[in-house]
């Protein structure tokens, strides 16, 4: 569903102004802050379900070659926080485990007497302790510990300590590369997120599209008369930029980090939940033009306008980055 909007659209032309002098200042922002993203450090607030984010905090600093952003991206990417999920492959629960490994390697988590793969409480801490002793294997192997870890959960470690680092096997450098870009969107960082150079132009499509009547569903197709709902513009914003964004809002979510309110920059996505503590209770989407304001298709029987993104159900913010978006998993709709 979408959110039904309370406040009402503020004078374009007014808006217009303001907005030509933000994009300009987007791109006077990214020369300024080119490089000011700082190491991250826990997890951002909002980026892991309220149910998952102690488990994750603590067993993700469980050794050295991992940290909870990372754990929490590969979460994400093995079940999209599904403690049900299975796959065609038999891999079970919220961290797919195949039943040998988890015979193997499960542990009792939370100390109740059982090793349940369906039971996060076991299955993350599970994932951790798996990580940290695959980490062992090639803790004398050079390169980045996360990375080589990583590489040895996909294609084992014999064939990192053989490789001398990360494989040359396609597979194996995705995973590593898609992991590592999506813990950015789970990591609180330490100082500014990198601005983004493609802002100004996802903009200015948005800008485009004012005054055109909300769809539900609506991609902007001619069939559709170029109607879009708040999901389908963002994507059809950045795609517009050469960044390909899944159709829903909620799995737009984990695109790129996470700035803080008052970091926001023209171009970043603003998202609004039902639950604040739950990402996955997303309901809306808009592209922020600054001022506190957004390009939004609000709801059935409104057009694109602007409004205010202060409102009591807006939970964060993502800054799109092209690396983000290609490490989403499209199978992950909420």
């Amino acid at each position: 569903m979408r959110k039904y909007w309370v406040a009402g659209g503020v004078g374009v032309g007014l808006v217009l102004c303001f907005l030509a002098l933000l994009v300009v200042g987007t791109y006077t922002a990214a020369a300024g802050l080119a490089g000011g993203a700082g190491r991250a450090v826990g997890l951002a607030k909002g980026a892991v379900p309220a149910s998952y984010q102690s488990l994750v905090q603590k067993w993700g600093n469980l050794c050295p070659a991992i940290n909870p952003a990372l754990l929490a991206a590969q979460l994400y990417q093995e079940s999209g926080w599904n403690p049900r999920a299975q796959s065609p492959a038999a891999a079970q629960g919220i961290a797919q485990f195949i039943p040998g490994t988890w015979a193997s390697h499960g542990i009792d988590g939370n100390g109740d007497g059982r090793r349940d793969v369906w039971d996060p409480a076991d299955a993350i801490p599970s994932a951790a302790s798996y990580d940290c002793e695959l980490a062992k294997y090639v803790k004398d192997v050079p390169g980045d510990p996360a990375q080589n870890m990583l590489a040895a959960y996909n294609a084992g470690a014999y064939r990192v300590i053989k490789a001398g680092g990360v494989p040359a096997i396609r597979e194996t450098q995705n995973y590593v590369r898609i992991i590592t870009t999506l813990a950015k969107s789970f990591a609180a960082p330490v100082g500014r997120v990198a601005p983004s150079r493609q802002a100004a132009s996802a903009i200015y499509y948005a800008q485009e599209q004012l005054g055109k009547p909300y769809l539900w569903g609506g991609n902007g197709t001619p069939e559709q008369d170029g109607r879009f709902d708040c999901s389908g513009l963002t994507k059809a914003a950045y795609h517009s930029v050469g960044i390909e964004l899944p159709r829903v809002a909620n799995d737009q979510w984990n695109a790129g980090p996470h700035p803080k309110r008052d970091e926001l920059l023209p171009g970043d996505l603003v998202f609004f939940a039902h639950d604040l503590n739950d990402p996955r209770s997303i309901h809306h989407v808009g592209i922020y033009v600054g001022g506190g304001y957004m390009i939004n298709a609000p709801y059935t029987g409104a057009v694109i306008r602007f409004d205010k993104i202060d409102t009591p159900d807006y939970i964060g913010a993502t800054r799109v980055t092209e690396d983000g978006a290609k490490a989403l998993p499209r199978s992950n709709a909420a």
